[in-house]
């Protein structure tokens, strides 16, 4: 009565095979290209919307950090201290798109003088330079001479 799993296991081999055999028979013809229905096809790109609040990704403390508001074609950034508790401004300026769904993007933005003049933190560069790549927005803020590179991801 042991045979009869073996040949179980052998009829199920069997079927398989002429089931593989029948699938590769060189007499069917290639028909047209099917096209894909609309949820088949992948979404096209859109353009990239900053709107929103950006935090600082590469600090070397978590109570002390930069952050970026971005509303209406402006970018206000703010140094933030104790936790959240001290802000003080470092950037307003304006925020230009590119026309197109570039993922990937750099843009000069024109410093607001009438915001920042006064404001003791603030940059006074009339131009600071944003790029944008893959969700992060970076730039260079310099202060007591020493530069870095700033990281925002989206909060």
């Amino acid at each position: 009565m042991r045979i009869a799993p073996f040949f179980a296991t052998s009829a199920i081999a069997l079927v398989a095979a002429a089931g593989l055999t029948g699938c590769s028979s060189s007499s069917v013809e290639p028909g047209p290209a099917t096209s894909h229905s609309a949820a088949e096809k992948p979404e096209a790109p859109q353009p990239v919307d900053l709107d929103g609040t950006w935090k600082q990704t590469n600090s070397q403390t978590e109570d002390s950090y930069q952050q970026a508001t971005i509303a209406d074609g402006v970018i206000q950034v703010d140094w933030v201290a104790d936790g959240g508790d001290t802000t003080s401004i470092y950037w307003i300026g304006t925020v230009t798109l590119p026309g197109d769904d570039s993922q990937s993007f750099t843009w000069d933005s024109e410093r607001d003088k009438e915001k920042t003049d006064n404001a003791l933190l603030a940059s006074h560069d009339d131009t600071k330079t944003f790029t944008y790549t893959d969700g992060e927005i970076s730039y260079k803020v310099t202060a007591l001479g020493t530069t870095t590179t700033v990281r925002l991801g989206r909060e």
